[in-house]
């Protein structure tokens, strides 16, 4: 298994979700000015971007794509909850809602009161809502540790800690007890040790 990476991406909830499922796994890092948008690379993930993960010639693109892929593809971990409708609820709305509200706001955009309708977000008042009314009352977002806390609560992580998301008690509350997961500092110090590379 391949897994093109760049340590300062996405790839860092990939890497997580490797460590987590005990993948045996090569690492291809790829710089964003030259070797992503190879040709080579291209004809890989024709967006030229990472993460992707490359099995026995499939292609896996998007990290909550492959967050879903290897938790079903290793059941022993543990990581693809009994609940199949609550994952795949916070597995898309980490890609859609929470992203696009993250995203939106970094470049300053907030959809007016009567635009949010339009938005599939509608609001960061209603992204921050939804994550901490749940989390208010459950541990993690399907009940046990799952691929989702690793998708989702990778974005928690990422933006309590540049400010992408506002402050909360309750989102710094999940984090502390998901952040202290041995397959995260063995992820965390494989990426570290490349940034700079």
């Amino acid at each position: 298994m391949k897994f093109y990476t760049n340590p300062i991406s996405r790839g860092r909830i990939v890497r997580w979700m490797l460590e987590e499922v005990g993948a045996d796994y090569e690492t291809v890092v790829l710089d964003y000015a030259t070797t992503m948008k190879s040709q080579d690379y291209l004809a890989i993930n024709r967006m030229g971007k990472v993460p992707t993960l490359v099995h026995d010639g499939g292609v896996v693109t998007e990290a909550a794509a492959i967050c879903l892929w290897l938790a079903e593809a290793y059941p022993a971990a543990g990581l693809m909850p009994a609940d199949r409708g609550a994952l795949y609820r916070w597995m898309f709305f980490g890609a859609g809602p929470l992203e696009q509200a993250v995203v939106n706001g970094s470049f300053g955009w907030v959809p007016e009161a009567k635009a949010e309708g339009r938005v599939g977000y509608g609001s960061m008042e209603r992204v921050m809502a939804t994550l901490t009314e749940h989390l208010e009352t459950h541990d993690h977002f399907c009940g046990t540790f799952s691929a989702a806390d690793v998708y989702v609560g990778s974005q928690i992580g990422w933006g309590l800690r540049f400010g992408s998301l506002p402050a909360h008690p309750v989102l710094q509350a999940y984090w502390d007890r998901i952040s202290t997961r041995p397959a995260l500092a063995r992820a965390n110090a494989k990426d570290d040790a490349l940034v700079g590379r």
